[in-house]
């Protein structure tokens, strides 16, 4: 049985939306293999990172920034994973009142260090959430679902 961990932060609706999408996704009926886990930052610790084999991480965009909840995670975690895990697939799904780059930038230049792969594309929700961004954080979730089901990373 591989683990995917869903980690995100959500002040407002959005991209709590965006994570139960990408929850559904990666709870598809063809994944059977997996069991997934969804975590608020603030509930998050290390011992969710050691127990999973793959990440999915959410945040809005504050202030051309991920979300400061979303950076306490990653410094609460950091240390104490540090040679600890193997590298893990990951991806992101952001909810950007701009265009979501400076928050991607900054998760991308932090993964590296854990050491995270970038396995999927991520999913940047401009403006206002529509179906479409809630179907692409569903596909997200199960790709990557289907992906450490299937052993591709």
């Amino acid at each position: 049985m591989k683990h995917l961990l869903i980690v995100y932060h959500s002040q407002s609706e959005s991209t709590g939306r965006m994570a139960e999408a990408a929850y559904r996704g990666a709870c598809h009926e063809d994944v059977s293999g997996v069991q997934v886990k969804r975590l608020l930052c603030r509930d998050a610790g290390a011992e969710d990172l050691l127990w999973a084999h793959g990440l999915l991480l959410g945040t809005p965009e504050n202030f051309g920034y991920m979300s400061g909840a979303m950076k306490d995670f990653f410094d609460r975690t950091f240390y104490a994973v540090e040679g600890k895990i193997a590298p893990l697939p990951y991806s992101v799904f952001i909810s950007a009142g701009n265009d979501g780059t400076g928050a991607l930038t900054a998760i991308r230049r932090i993964a590296k260090g854990y050491p995270f792969i970038e396995v999927q594309e991520p999913v940047i929700a401009r403006g206002e959430l529509t179906a479409a961004h809630l179907q692409q954080c569903r596909d997200l979730g199960t790709a990557l679902a289907l992906g450490l089901e299937m052993s591709l990373f």
